[in-house]
């Protein structure tokens, strides 16, 4: 494993920066999730750490190597990138997907081996679809396709594996999966997540806004009150769970917190009213307690 670092990246289109200066250090063997808003420069990054874009200046280091002196082989050979949804028109099984991640390991002098094939089998059985690797891609469900795109990652034996967003779009059961999975990589990693929630179990977070990277560190440090409403215009409340203490962050629109407390407030004046309209003068023996009781209860859980 090799770490990463980037120092004072910047990248834009038509004289528009996209990313302003964007440095980190990441250690070998670390996991780094990267937030912010759409059009925040989360994937413009990802792609000049991968070599995919030239950086206009800066320069990105993985290890002791700078990897604009490498040639695309050689970054290949490091550097594994899985983007959002992968597609293709190719009548192509799984095992040929992930078959192509051992690219560029090929050449003339070295063909296609036993290795290759025990290779691909491994990074099959990492993501658990080694028993279906005959199946067609198109068969597939998206979970499942982000599996096998990752197999083919692994496949290519980087020390750094890049993720552009890994469970967007999945439901909530191949979310889980595929962030255990990212997490539990024997890799350094760096990936572009939606929810902040996944990003509090990465080692790291980074936040983008506007093209730039303003904060970076442990998520319980920097995943604060003032910078979520900052960058993303909402109210939150970082809690833990019940069962194992680990932390989550809980939101809501500013203006949903107000509304929802004046709401509390009217309901309380509505049962109010209706207990003094059904709460009669006693006379008599009569006792009002009962009374009032059920006209409190009633008011309230029938909201």
């Amino acid at each position: 494993m090799i770490g990463v670092k980037a120092q004072a990246l910047s990248w834009g289109v038509k004289h528009k920066e996209i990313v302003k200066t964007v440095s980190f250090t990441l250690d070998a063997g670390q996991n780094l999730g990267l937030i912010g808003p759409n059009g925040s420069g989360k994937s413009s990054l990802l792609k000049l750490l991968t070599g995919i874009r030239p950086a206009h200046s800066g320069d990105i280091w993985l290890g002791d190597q700078a990897l604009k002196r490498l040639s695309q082989r050689q970054i290949a050979r490091q550097v594994a990138f899985v983007e959002q949804q992968a597609e293709t028109i190719d009548r192509i099984t799984v095992q040929q997907v992930v078959s192509l991640g051992r690219t560029p390991w090929l050449s003339l002098r070295s063909p296609w081996s036993d290795k290759d094939d025990q290779l691909v089998i491994q990074a099959l059985t990492e993501v658990g679809l080694q028993d279906k690797r005959e199946r067609l891609w198109h068969s597939l469900s998206g979970g499942e396709r982000q599996r096998v795109q990752i197999a083919r990652a692994l496949a290519q034996q980087p020390q750094l594996l890049v993720l552009d967003e890994p469970a967007n779009h999945l439901d909530i059961r191949y979310q889980l999966m595929i962030l255990d999975l990212a997490l539990s990589l024997p890799v350094t990693t760096v990936m572009a997540l939606h929810d902040l929630n996944q990003a509090l179990r990465c080692d790291q977070v980074g936040v983008m806004h506007h093209g730039e990277l303003i904060a970076l560190g442990a998520p319980r440090e920097v995943l604060t009150q003032p910078l979520i409403e900052t960058v993303f215009g909402v109210q939150s409340h970082q809690c833990e769970h019940p069962i194992d203490q680990s932390p989550y962050l809980h939101f809501y629109l500013k203006d949903n917190a107000h509304h929802g407390t004046r709401r509390q407030s009217e309901r309380a004046k509505a049962a109010d009213r209706l207990t003094s309209v059904a709460t009669p003068e006693p006379h008599g023996h009569l006792d009002p307690t009962p009374v009032h009781g059920m006209g409190a209860h009633a008011a309230f859980s029938s909201r």
